[in-house]
């Protein structure tokens, strides 16, 4: 199988729990035992986390499903359930209080959910969120090989190809914007003398936009101000509008950031409404040229 079978692996308490692509049982006990801490000249024995269900045969091992959860056991470790306690929702295995991890690292961590649908289906990547994506593109990369099961280079790879697909989706909404206003000009006769005015008037915020509880901000904007590539580049031009004119102070309290930070960021955002609205001005004037052209006096 390329690149392995990916599966997870804990140890004996579930306390320990990680993302693997193996091709063999004993590339599991190997790869697995080192990743839990395991002694390396201890024996290692693999059972199914579910029901403890002993695997070493590799035949059987490859008619599992992908994504099988595995526990490794040391000398001396023994497997047993998940037992709950008194129809409460705290779980205790042998001697400890305790949560599956895979369900404590996706409470934890949403981003960790995200990546198991990719690993199980990389097309799911079209149905997710923008927010969604930006989340896995923010995650450490090592965090996100191992969950995933893939080596650092490829990781980063795939948070670059995810960023360059937001870049692109952005792309396609600011030309759709232009283009909606150009037409929205036509339509409408509005005046050219001071086009940049006239544009800027218009650029409300959108209805039924997910808004901060707190600051009263758009969700959205928010978290793309707060991405690590040119997030002004990505914002659409209402958001941009909206960002300028709540002034650094505001963007500080929403953002949590100083105000050196907080300025440069929207000194940047300035710069770029300033340019869309230049290009929404050349479109103004072409238009202006094209009528006069028609009705030559």
């Amino acid at each position: 199988m390329a690149g392995g079978k990916p599966c997870r692996v804990c140890n004996y308490t579930r306390q320990k729990s990680i993302g693997l692509a193996v091709p063999s049982i004993d590339e599991l006990k190997i790869k697995g035992g080192e990743s839990l801490g395991f002694n390396p000249s201890s024996s290692v024995r693999v059972v199914l986390e579910e029901d403890g269900t002993i695997v070493e045969d590799q035949a059987y091992f490859l008619c599992l499903p992908l994504n099988t959860k595995f526990m490794l056991l040391a000398e001396k470790e023994t497997w047993s359930p998940l037992k709950k306690m008194d129809g409460g929702t705290a779980w205790m295995a042998r001697d400890s209080v305790l949560m599956d991890a895979d369900e404590v690292d996706a409470a934890v961590f949403p981003w960790v959910s995200l990546a198991q649908r990719l690993k199980e289906d990389m097309a799911s990547v079209i149905l997710m969120a923008e927010a969604d994506l930006q989340m896995l593109i923010d995650v450490p990369h090592t965090e996100l090989a191992s969950a995933l099961g893939y080596d650092e280079k490829k990781t980063k790879d795939l948070q670059g190809t995810l960023q360059g697909y937001l870049d692109r989706k952005e792309e396609e909404r600011q030309s759709k914007e232009l283009l909606q206003l150009y037409f929205k000009t036509i339509n409408q006769g509005q005046d050219t003398e001071n086009p940049a005015e006239s544009s800027a008037a218009d650029l409300d915020v959108p209805d039924g936009l997910e808004v901060d509880s707190v600051s009263g901000f758009p969700t959205r904007t928010i978290m793309v101000l707060k991405g690590k590539t040119s997030p002004e580049t990505r914002l659409s031009t209402e958001d941009l509008q909206l960002v300028v004119s709540r002034g650094v102070e505001a963007m500080e309290q929403i953002l949590g950031w100083d105000t050196t930070r907080t300025s440069s960021l929207l000194e940047a955002c300035e710069t770029e409404l300033k340019k869309r609205l230049e290009q929404i001005k050349a479109v103004q004037f072409l238009r202006t040229n094209s009528q006069i052209d028609s009705n030559p006096t």
